[in-house]
């Protein structure tokens, strides 16, 4: 493993054609952002709202299981999300899901510009440097959600493929896939939309024009290594087939 101050690699001679990322991997605050403490209590820092949890540990199982290499963040996103561009609002977040962020209240320009420049930008740098190895990479990447946000109805879905309208390709045969499997209800960019304009997949797939596949799974079916462990096994087969029969 290859590890840096905002950013860890596995697998990186792995010759697959497969990239998985994670932007969201870590809930780590760097010790020059506020001492190291974004004023939160840690019941919140282990939530949703610091980074996807289990994500992590399923990108690593589902690249080892596709022979694939992996790239993920090692900064929470309530420091800097790096699942959103440079000019994006919600860049450093003030207030997400009930929780204020003391250490974002009054981040300014100066700060935001240290954070993007310490952690968005060498992860971003190290993202296109991995895919650029090959010129056919397809992109997978993991997040998770929460199954419910605070005040909201709770969330259904076990999986969800979120997709940009510029290169669905990919995605609409993952999820017939998965509604095939019989078990699973499946969202369809939920529960989100699939496209923010400058985040990861925009930068690094549809700008490029590189076969993507964003999926999501609920937080609480991979927050354990069991867990992980199974989705991965179930997903690899699944996306290995339906990239062989799309014939991209």
């Amino acid at each position: 493993m290859t590890q840096k101050a905002a950013y860890t690699i596995s697998g990186e001679a792995r010759p697959a054609r497969w990239l998985v990322t994670c932007d969201h991997a870590r809930n780590t605050v760097p010790d020059w952002v506020n001492g190291g403490d974004l004023g939160i209590s840690p019941e919140d820092m282990a939530r949703h709202i610091a980074y996807d949890v289990g994500a992590v540990g399923l990108s690593e199982a589902l690249a080892e299981r596709l022979d694939a290499p992996m790239i993920a963040t090692d900064f929470s996103r309530l420091v800097i999300d790096p699942n959103r561009g440079e000019d994006d609002p919600t860049l450093v977040m003030k207030l997400y899901d009930g929780t204020i962020i003391p250490a974002n209240r009054h981040a300014d320009a100066a700060e935001v510009e240290k954070r993007l420049d310490r952690l968005h930008r060498p992860y971003h740098a190290a993202y296109e440097k991995l895919a650029a190895r090959r010129d056919d990479t397809v992109i997978c990447a993991i997040h998770s959600y929460t199954p419910q946000l605070r005040g909201r109805q709770p969330r259904p879905w076990q999986v969800a493929i979120l997709h940009a309208p510029a290169d669905p390709r990919l995605a609409r045969e993952m999820i017939a896939a998965l509604e095939a499997e019989g078990d699973l209800c499946v969202g369809d960019n939920q529960p989100y939309l699939g496209h923010l304009e400058g985040d990861s997949i925009d930068r690094h797939a549809l700008a490029k024009g590189r076969p993507n596949v964003l999926i999501e799974v609920r937080n609480d079916l991979i927050s354990t290594e069991e867990g992980q462990r199974e989705w991965a096994e179930r997903l690899a087969p699944i996306l290995m087939r339906v990239l062989a029969e799309s014939g991209i």
